[in-house]
């Protein structure tokens, strides 16, 4: 079901598009490299059960909750309400 002059599958399309781009930005926001003993942030030890888990850590658990926190979500707008893109 195509709308004007989009293709079919357009809606689909743009989707996929917002699925990969933030797939993508949370890839890219992954620790990488050889990882911390001590929280960058704190000090504190950082387990090793996190730093197994999630290699390159840098952070123990409460400071990187406390980092991840102000990060919002995708910028766009794709829910197709009218009434959502007033808010």
């Amino acid at each position: 079901m195509a709308s004007g002059w989009a293709p079919d599958g357009a809606v689909q399309d743009q989707i996929d598009d917002s699925i990969t781009d933030a797939v993508r930005l949370a890839r890219s926001r992954l620790p990488s490299g050889p990882g911390e003993i001590h929280c960058l942030e704190c000090g504190e030890e950082i387990p090793e059960a996190r730093r197994r888990a999630m290699p390159g850590a840098r952070t123990c658990i409460d400071c990187q909750s406390a980092l991840d926190r102000p990060a919002a979500a995708s910028a766009y707008n794709r829910r197709g309400s009218k009434d959502s893109q007033l808010k």
